[in-house]
């Protein structure tokens, strides 16, 4: 099935209107008009594969945060550990809980220098490896060393995937379902944790159920490797990298063209070849002939690029989204709907919620766009931190306003900030240096997680749970603020729209 290409100059028009309508902020220098492309012409069944593999790091992260929580009670159990090493302590615990996390933080390092020397394809592919050590070494641990340095591995794995994975989605995607695309890795993310809580409810009462549970991810591991390698490469990183001299412009052009007729499912080049000449032009016209020097990181657009991008991954997590999902287990109980021996079919209960509200935030961000879904969700989301805050300090006999607080935020949160960050971060950095900023964005998502899960318990000793879920609740207002003065809508543009526009 294939979208016919819209060449009505009238909707160009439109569009361009739209743009600057969008972006008020457009530097007054910008007078040349925008290069605008018609719709592309694409078949779906062709944009599924260079989704899926790609999406698969996103499931292979998630899973490992569901499989975890059921890991930890598995790995400390006397009758289940199936080891001598069982009796851990706090700090221990604490390596196997965060070590992937640490293990982000040093993949997302690594792929600022290397991302755009390797491309988005092989940084997947170096991402499938790191994944599948990890994996092996964590559930054939033979001792605790060993399986800290495997959640090490996992986690670079991670670090190294959630930075290539948008970034290659967003470059092969039609503009029309790009969108849609890199929302539904969010909701692969959120599949694999539901995936990962299964396993968990499934191998936690069975001796070394632990090992089961982290063994189950390496076949994923395995077709994600081998997916990418037979995915072409990103055109558009193809085109970047002749127009500034590292390659044969023609060779490259040629290899772009083929590249782009596997993606949009055309098996004729001189359909695509208009679009590749197109994507070039937009190139230079956006200035990307030059090498990427590392303060321009923080100069002109990529500075605008930045403060969007790394502002909605930061309030992403300061908005308190990992402090409210280490209570919901605590709510549900005190509201009677959970013993505490059931915490990981609460669990699951829980990850199907953020699965539904994915699916839909899946499905109307390319209709309704993203600031609509931003300042709906990150309004909820303030208003439920506020009921918490309202049950632990002046309701604690009215259990059912903390559960309809914590539902409320996880319907919203899936609905605005997990899949709405993730795609404005892969949209917003110009190509030339997108490598290098989206790897700083996911390193600043990765460090506010930190800081957040480390800061909760001294903060909450301190200041008392209430109290700090209200400081949450003023954060997300705050970040409301932030989405309607500084994020733009990129519903319908194609990457070098966006770009121009900024």
């Amino acid at each position: 099935m294939a979208d016919d290409p819209l060449s009505n100059s009238t909707t160009n028009n439109k569009r361009a209107e739209g743009i600057q309508l969008q972006h008020g902020d457009c530097e007054s220098e910008s007078t040349a008009p925008l290069l605008l492309a018609p719709h592309e012409s694409y078949r779906l069944s062709a944009a599924i594969l260079p989704f899926l593999f790609p999406a698969l790091g996103g499931l292979l992260y998630g899973y490992d945060i569901g499989a975890t929580s059921g890991a930890t009670i598995s790995l400390k159990s006397s009758t289940f550990s199936g080891t001598t090493w069982y009796n851990l302590s706090s700090l221990q615990t604490g390596l196997v809980v965060s070590g992937s996390l640490y293990g982000a933080l040093i993949g997302s390092i690594l792929a600022f220098n290397i991302a755009d020397f390797l491309g988005r394809r092989r940084e997947l592919i170096l991402s499938s490896v790191s994944y599948l050590i990890g994996a092996l070494l964590t559930a054939a641990a033979p001792n605790f060393p060993i399986m800290v340095v495997g959640r090490f591995f996992y986690g670079i794995g991670i670090g190294l995937a959630m930075h290539a994975a948008p970034m290659y989605i967003a470059e092969t995607a039609p503009s029309q379902i790009r969108g849609m695309l890199i929302s539904l890795k969010e909701f692969f993310i959120v599949l694999g944790m539901l995936l990962g809580y299964i396993a968990g409810s499934l191998f936690v009462e069975v001796v070394s159920g632990w090992r089961y549970m982290y063994a189950t991810s390496t076949p994923l591991c395995l077709i994600m490797g081998i997916g990418m390698c037979w995915l072409p490469a990103s055109p558009r990183w193809l085109l970047l990298c002749a127009i500034q001299g590292k390659r044969n412009i023609m060779e490259s052009k040629e290899n772009a063209t083929r590249c782009l007729c596997r993606l949009r499912g055309q098996a004729s080049p001189d359909l695509v070849l208009e679009q590749v000449d197109l994507i070039l032009d937009e190139l230079s016209y956006v200035d990307q002939e030059r090498q990427a020097g590392f303060s321009e990181i923080f100069q002109g657009k990529c500075l605008k690029a930045m403060i969007i991008g790394c502002g909605l991954v930061f309030f992403q997590q300061v908005t308190g989204q990992p402090s409210v999902l280490y209570y919901a287990a605590t709510i549900l109980q005190s509201a009677g709907f959970s013993g505490a021996s059931d915490a990981t079919r609460v669990s699951v209960l829980l990850g199907l919620l953020k699965l539904i509200m994915t699916g839909v935030a899946v499905l109307v961000v390319d209709r309704l766009g993203r600031r609509p879904l931003l300042i709906g969700g990150v309004s909820g989301i303030a208003v439920s931190l506020f009921l918490l805050s309202s049950y632990y300090t002046l309701l604690k006999d009215a259990p059912y306003v903390a559960v309809i607080a914590l539902l409320l935020y996880i319907g919203c949160y899936q609905l605005s900030f997990g899949p709405i960050g993730w795609l404005m971060i892969s949209e917003v950095f110009p190509l030339r240096l997108r490598g290098r900023g989206l790897s700083i964005a996911v390193l600043v998502n990765f460090a506010s997680n930190a800081l957040v899960t480390f800061a909760f318990s001294p903060l909450e000793d301190l200041i008392g749970t209430g109290i700090l879920f209200s400081a949450f609740g003023v954060i997300a207002v705050a970040s409301l603020v932030f989405i309607f003065f500084i994020v733009p809508e990129t519903k319908g543009l194609t990457l070098e729209e966006i770009e121009a526009s900024l």
